[in-house]
């Protein structure tokens, strides 16, 4: 009988371990320069399961394209990184109820918004800072398009790409995403980003509200204040910067894109998704389509 017993705990434990690892195989897991990216994230439901992170969710319907805020992703102009986010206050292995902290991080840190105050000093003392951005922009269909790798963003660019004048949001997945820029600690000014003539062009031409990209600047490096002042001084525009868009492919997505609400602020962190969409960038041209915002 105690066999049995012993054969009976040797077989619930095996299970158990089986069932870990098929759950463990039912992730789809890359290494990206040191970071381990989960998508299709499961669990076993264990209090003792380690946490998991992330990109793709629901069979592919919610994209997180939010970078995660850590020591080693890049901070504007810097060689060496972000650095320590996180500082703990109050630890409970040294006795504490419970656990709390601080954190010190730039403005403009990882995936995150520009506000009109960002480059505009009126604009900066009239208090129009991330706060005051509109979750109706924020929010809604938008176009992620893959632009060419041989250049930065220009007017001939923009003009080539033929963005619908339906869309209002527009991600550029850029030669960025493909150098893994977001990963790397060192600051590059080389990045990929929108000439002030690009911005232009896209002012005058398209009825887009919200621009997106996926590096530390919308701006490329020479053009920061051209750009910035073009897209900015109407107030109309959104920026966001940093975008995680390494699983993403060109097309019409849903955009939930939600920053921090900080007053005096002309930039903050942001949570940004992408949901799969029933659209195709062609709606967006029909001349009986009403423009979702």
């Amino acid at each position: 009988m105690a066999g049995n017993k012993m054969d009976l705990l040797q077989l619930m434990l095996l299970l158990q371990l089986w069932i870990g690892v098929l759950t463990l195989t039912e992730a789809v897991r890359s290494l990206d320069e040191g970071v381990l990216t989960l998508t299709a994230p499961v669990s076993s439901g264990n209090d003792s399961d380690p946490p998991v992170r992330g990109d793709i969710y629901s069979n592919g319907k919610i994209y997180d394209i939010t970078h995660l805020i850590n020591p080693k992703m890049p901070k504007w102009g810097s060689p060496d990184g972000m650095g320590q986010v996180v500082t703990i206050i109050d630890d409970m292995q040294e006795g504490a109820e419970a656990y709390t902290s601080e954190m010190d991080l730039p403005s403009h840190t990882g995936t995150h918004v520009n506000a009109p105050s960002h480059f505009f000093e009126d604009y900066f003392e009239q208090g129009f800072d991330t706060s005051t951005l509109s979750l109706k922009t924020l929010n809604g269909p938008a176009l992620v398009v893959d632009v060419p790798r041989n250049t930065n963003i220009t007017a001939e660019v923009m003009r080539n790409l033929q963005i619908p004048q339906g869309i209002h949001r527009l991600l550029f997945r850029t030669l960025n995403t493909d150098r893994k820029l977001m990963y790397q600690s060192k600051f590059h000014s080389d990045y990929v980003g929108i000439t002030g003539n690009g911005a232009n062009w896209i002012v005058d031409n398209t009825n887009i509200k919200l621009v997106g990209i996926d590096y530390l600047s919308i701006a490329t490096y020479t053009d920061a204040v051209p750009t910035h002042h073009a897209l900015l001084r109407s107030r109309e525009i959104v920026i966001v910067e940093g975008l995680k868009l390494d699983n993403v492919k060109a097309g019409i997505y849903d955009l939930h894109c939600l920053p921090l609400r900080v007053l005096g602020a002309e930039g903050t962190p942001a949570r940004c998704i992408l949901m799969s969409s029933n659209f195709q960038a062609s709606d967006f041209m029909s001349k009986d389509f009403v423009p979702l915002l």
